[in-house]
């Protein structure tokens, strides 16, 4: 199937792209209402690059939900179950968002810029509109908006030696989701070590959308000796890492405990937040369904993951998977989804009705247990 989408207005555009278009872009989707590249056409070598090398990413739709004000600690802790008492500035953490059902909506990564303010960078969903919705419900007193701040990555085994090469060997101590203020040449900068790979590297969050095409030339520079090519999140290394795919890998019913998010979790909080009471009883009762890694046989599978395909225990639907690929170091077709809990035993097999037709699988453990070169 081969159609074009109109470039429209509505559907925004990043600093990076005009970069990413002259880096020969082929592919994007849509993110928090924005274009979002995808690969350069070749998915199996980007994948390579990352594994082995450095890519950089234009992420920029990991939007940002910017809350300052004398509340602005209070509304955090009351948007999330996870307990922040003991963050500060300059530590980022993973933070799970919940509705009043305990279904997860969003799993950002928040990060504490300044005393009275907290960067959300979101994953793909309007949650601007319901920080502010519960701001306002609940009369707290900060202001919320979307700050001029787009993410560009730097993912890969060589990325940390890329942003040594034009910020220095300070970054090399920061911790993970650690961050700190940067100016390259004049553009603005938060180095955050951070990303959505397991292969180690950073995310610099620019602070000024006007010299988004400058910093890509700058990082570009940069990496030139280290084999720096464009690139994107890639769904073979996420599936392969078992990093959550929030939409993608979750549903309208999906809970924290569902995803092994549980550790984010503190029902013993004594204050409240959006969820808990749904929240202690689903962990009282137990899960019905968990996130796992299925191994599914036949040919190798090169299409996309347009659809969920369908689990069967037998004759009866048992689960989804949501996303599925050629594992190039596996050397194996892998995927990811939710599947009743009865089943989510490593090594139990299942019946898959996929793209191709049926074939078997047999559920894993995340991440997958990637054998050694």
């Amino acid at each position: 199937m081969n159609f074009n989408i109109a470039l429209s207005a509505r559907i925004r555009k990043s600093p990076f792209f005009d970069k990413t278009v002259a880096e020969g872009v082929s592919l994007f989707s849509t993110y928090n209402h924005m274009y979002m590249p995808v690969s350069y056409g070749d998915r199996i070598a980007e994948y390579w690059h990352l594994i082995n090398g450095v890519t950089m990413w234009d992420v920029a739709v990991e939007r940002q939900v910017a809350i300052e004000g004398p509340d602005a600690e209070q509304l955090i802790q009351y948007l999330t179950p996870r307990d922040l008492k003991k963050l500060v500035v300059g530590k980022g953490k993973y933070v799970p968002i919940c509705d009043c059902r305990g279904t997860i909506i969003n799993d950002p990564v928040l990060l504490q810029v300044n005393q009275d303010e907290y960067w959300l960078s979101i994953a793909d969903s309007d949650l601007l509109l319901w920080a502010r919705a519960i701001a306002a419900e609940k009369n707290f007193k900060v202001n919320i908006c979307e700050p001029d701040v787009s993410p560009l990555a730097v993912q890969g085994p060589k990325a940390e030696a890329v942003i040594a090469a034009f910020a220095g060997d300070w970054i090399r101590e920061l911790g993970y989701f650690d961050f700190a203020s940067f100016e390259l040449e004049d553009i603005p900068l938060v180095i955050a070590r951070s990303g959505w790979s397991k292969q180690g590297g950073f995310e610099l969050y620019l602070c000024d959308g006007s010299k988004g095409g400058r910093l890509w030339e700058l990082v570009r520079e940069a990496g030139q000796p280290m084999g720096i090519v464009p690139g994107a999140p890639n769904h073979i290394e996420r599936m392969e890492s078992g990093l959550l795919s929030m939409g993608s890998d979750t549903d309208d019913w999906t809970n924290p405990y569902e995803v092994n998010l549980g550790k984010f979790v503190s029902l013993s909080r004594e204050d409240d937040f959006i969820g808990k009471s749904a929240l202690t009883i689903i962990k009282k009762n137990g899960i019905k369904r968990r996130f796992v890694g299925y191994l599914i046989a036949g040919d190798p599978y090169q299409g996309s993951s347009e659809h969920r395909w369908t689990v069967l225990d037998g004759k009866d639907k048992a689960g989804f998977v949501s996303a599925a690929a050629w594992s190039p170091r596996i050397q194996s077709n892998i995927g990811v989804g939710l599947i009743d809990q009865k089943l989510a035993t490593p090594g139990s097999v299942v019946t898959v009705e996929g793209t191709s037709g049926t074939t078997s699988a047999t559920v894993s453990a995340l991440p997958f247990d990637i054998p050694a070169p």
